[in-house]
């Protein structure tokens, strides 16, 4: 018999500390005008003292633990998609796994940024139709407030932290994923990096000097691909799905830019209604942000 893998509990964590456009109007040279026009953001989470990747993570996957109704030591897989995990060693994943009392399960870490969670939802699917697993918990979370320079406008106001977490479990239904569309092209992989840090030019006295250990990007690029391949992917696992544009009720995508998200709305000839956006209150919070914009659309009986 086939298995399916359906969500079946969902949660979110974010920092209480709420930074808005007007605060970062203190801090460097911009306004909230011009943040709104060019970003659709108007505030973002920051994680404050005692908060972290793995504080988030643990939050969230109570909350989605608590909706199934499933105990932690049911869970026989935890997923954490991150870029900014507490430490390079060990991994977060089984820092939540212990601290989580998920005392069964494997645990990994998924670095793919910021379709980290999309990547994590895939491979749980895969888990539980193979048979191997029945419970998987998936995380998307990041903090990546300590890795921004706020002193730079063009990124500082982009990114926020925060976290969501979905249970998926196995059953005979015929439910969860219909279809899935994954790809990678890393030719231009300096259009969002941290120049320094890695072992290709590891932590040093030059690298702090120049800045080297904070986010860069470059927001052309990634304006021009994300329209791009967002558009055809939509396109692509609707028809892969065999459903049809009018069984759509709501697409969910990254929240990064709102100029990037209407203009693959206009492209895909869908309504406004149909189209998630929490962009405004979270900012880009990369592998956390397809999360927690459907717990946002769950909690808003949006689906």
């Amino acid at each position: 018999m086939k298995r399916y893998g359906r969500i079946t509990g969902w949660g979110k964590s974010v920092p209480e500390r709420v930074l808005t456009n007007h605060d970062l109007e203190q801090m460097v040279d911009t306004s909230d005008e011009w943040i709104v026009t060019r970003t659709g953001i108007r505030e973002r989470h920051i994680a404050g003292p005692g908060e972290t990747t793995a504080t988030m993570s643990i939050e969230a996957c109570r909350k989605a633990l608590k909706q199934a109704e499933v105990a932690p030591e049911a869970v026989d897989l935890i997923i954490i998609a991150t870029s900014t995990p507490d430490y390079l060693c060990p991994s977060v994943s089984s820092m939540v796994q212990d601290q989580l009392g998920a005392t069964r399960a494997a645990a990994f870490t998924l670095a793919a940024g910021c379709t980290g969670f999309v990547y994590g939802l895939v491979t749980a699917n895969q888990f539980i139709e193979t048979g191997l697993y029945e419970k998987v918990l998936v995380v998307g979370v990041e903090m990546l407030s300590p890795f921004v320079d706020w002193t730079d406008r063009t990124t500082c106001v982009l990114f926020g932290d925060g976290g969501a977490a979905v249970l998926v479990e196995a059953s005979d239904v015929p439910t969860g994923i219909l279809s899935c569309e994954l790809g990678s092209d890393g030719s231009d992989w300096d259009a969002l990096y941290y120049p320094g840090g890695g072992c290709a030019n590891p932590f040093s006295e030059e690298v702090l000097r120049n800045r080297e250990h904070y986010l860069r990007m470059d927001g052309r690029r990634i304006f021009k691909f994300a329209t791009r391949k967002m558009t055809d992917a939509v396109i692509n696992v609707v028809r892969d799905s065999g459903l049809t544009w009018d069984d759509i009720e709501l697409i969910i995508p990254h929240q990064a830019n709102s100029r990037i998200i209407e203009l693959a709305r206009r492209r895909l000839k869908v309504a406004p209604e149909k189209m998630m956006v929490n962009l405004d209150r979270y900012g880009n919070t990369s592998a956390a942000s397809i999360p927690l914009a459907l717990c946002d659309a769950l909690e808003e009986g949006r689906l």
